[in-house]
């Protein structure tokens, strides 16, 4: 299962009470900040946005690639080892809000890891060291260090060696 902490909320749904939860400026700044290094065709740029701006550990050598989009409200929960690469459109979330609680949980790759372009990555995963994971994957459960996943719902299709 995936290492997520549960918040019970009480009468409306949670993204009813969003700004109870997270500053309407952080999420602003956050906005600008997504969307500016989603764009940018500068790695390092992107890196040090994601760095000083946003408060997420990235590794040197990190790539994201093009229209990456990385959670809007608590991207500090997300921790990227050196040497990655992030596929396009892939989606990294720290947060999930359900009817009656919402989830938060640290995202973690390791080092030398390949994301696939398309893929979601949920809250409270982990992926291990030197993972691939296939483009278009749903990774909804920590990933070995070493192996190849894909699909959804994910399957190991390879074991590290």
């Amino acid at each position: 299962m995936r290492d997520t902490k549960r918040y019970r909320v009480h009468g409306a749904n949670p993204l009813w009470q969003l700004y109870r939860t997270v500053s309407f400026w952080k999420v602003i700044k956050n906005f600008i900040v997504i969307q500016l290094s989603r764009y940018t065709p500068f790695l390092s740029w992107k890196n040090w946005m994601y760095r000083r701006l946003l408060g997420m550990e990235v590794g040197e050598q990190t790539a994201f690639a093009l229209m990456v989009m990385v959670d809007i409200m608590f991207p500090e929960l997300i921790k990227v080892g050196k040497n990655c690469v992030i596929g396009y459109n892939t989606t990294i979330l720290a947060h999930e809000y359900l009817v009656d609680e919402y989830r938060l949980g640290e995202v973690r790759i390791g080092n030398g890891v390949l994301i696939g372009a398309n893929s979601t990555i949920l809250p409270g995963v982990t992926i291990g060291d030197g993972a691939v994971v296939a483009a278009g994957t749903l990774v909804h459960k920590d990933v070995p260090a070493g192996s190849f996943v894909g699909g959804n719902p994910m399957q190991v299709i390879r074991e590290a060696e």
